[in-house]
């Protein structure tokens, strides 16, 4: 008797909620950076995951930089712009996955009209560099709207 009062009640209960089935996107697979580029080995070691959200304000960038390991993330906000020191470029948009050039001096942009919050996701071996700095460049690489910057300079 206690056995069918338990199976009704339990019955009861679960009829009283809306059982919502979990939708599952996968965004990208990939052996490849944005530009095409073959990701490489992961090193042999212990692996250390980092997880980072950058937060962009319109018109901000970063400075120039290259990542060692692997990493990708997601545009969770606003547009940003990889420019590489070749001058390609791509714009990831709110909702996209983003997987980095490794080894090649970039920078990131926001060009958009909103901040861009971006988490990123790092592979890389316990207290190694996930990105070397260049700011040697600053001076020296401008990209279009760089320069479109400059010419606008006495009009803002």
């Amino acid at each position: 008797m206690c056995m069918s009062f338990f199976c009704s009640t339990f019955a009861a209960i679960l009829n009283t909620y809306t059982v919502m089935a979990i939708k599952t996107t996968e965004l990208i697979r990939t052996s490849q950076s944005w530009d095409g580029a073959i990701l490489p080995d992961f090193p042999k070691g212990k692996p250390e995951l980092r997880v980072i959200r950058l937060d962009f304000p319109v018109g901000d960038k970063t400075g120039w930089h290259h990542h060692t390991v692997v990493n990708y993330g997601i545009v969770q906000q606003g547009e940003l712009t990889i420019v590489c020191q070749d001058g390609s470029e791509k714009t990831f948009h709110e909702g996209e996955p983003l997987v980095e050039v490794i080894g090649t001096i970039h920078r990131g942009e926001n060009r958009g009209s909103k901040p861009v919050i971006l988490n990123m996701f790092y592979f890389s071996l316990p207290g190694e560099e996930i990105t070397i700095q260049h700011p040697e460049l600053e001076h020296e690489q401008k990209t279009e709207a760089d320069t479109l910057t400059d010419s606008h300079k006495d009009v803002c």
